[in-house]
């Protein structure tokens, strides 16, 4: 009878570490490792390391979309390949993925231009206190400074998915 016990434990014990060991690897492959981001079609897709993309978003943009941001107050959202390079949970905005924009060409175009590149570039929710806020949808069509914009809902969910050092590429 014991040894029946002791087999049956071993064998309920390696049923258990096959799961285990399943959703250990379904979790990694559900990873988020490249966000997309749309310009023209002002969408934004979560994309795990799979292939999948697991969520796409509408977005808002900055004031003046069109064409790559050159400089501070252009209004303009960057284009090119990124990376999260901090998560803030206390931003103006109702939380905040800050871009690493201005890269090192970004700074060599500003610096031939003669002009400051500007920064602070961020995936964030609306901004808090506002009452697009309060009624959780955007307050216009492409009203941020050059950031790219989602609900608050949308922003909760994106903040739990997404970890500094995801790659971000811009497109048109």
């Amino acid at each position: 009878m014991k040894k029946y016990v002791y087999c049956l434990l071993a064998v309920l014990l390696g049923v258990l570490v096959v799961v285990g060991y399943q959703i250990r690897n379904q979790k990694i492959k559900n990873t988020v490792v490249l966000i997309q981001v749309d310009k023209s079609d002002k969408s934004m897709m979560l994309i795990t390391r799979g292939g999948d993309t697991i969520r796409t978003y509408h977005i808002e943009l900055g004031f003046n979309p069109k064409g790559h941001k050159q400089r501070l107050k252009d209004g303009k959202t960057p284009e090119g390949t990124y990376k999260i390079i901090f998560k803030n949970p206390k931003s103006i905005a109702y939380k905040g993925l800050r871009i690493s924009y201005p890269n090192e060409q970004d700074k060599r175009i500003a610096d031939s231009l003669k002009v400051d590149p500007g920064g602070n570039i961020m995936i964030h929710g609306l901004l808090n206190g506002s009452k697009a806020a309060k009624e959780n949808r955007h307050p216009k069509t492409n009203w941020t400074g050059g950031c790219i914009a989602v609900t608050n809902t949308e922003m909760e969910e994106i903040f739990n998915l997404v970890r500094a050092g995801t790659k971000i590429i811009i497109n048109p």
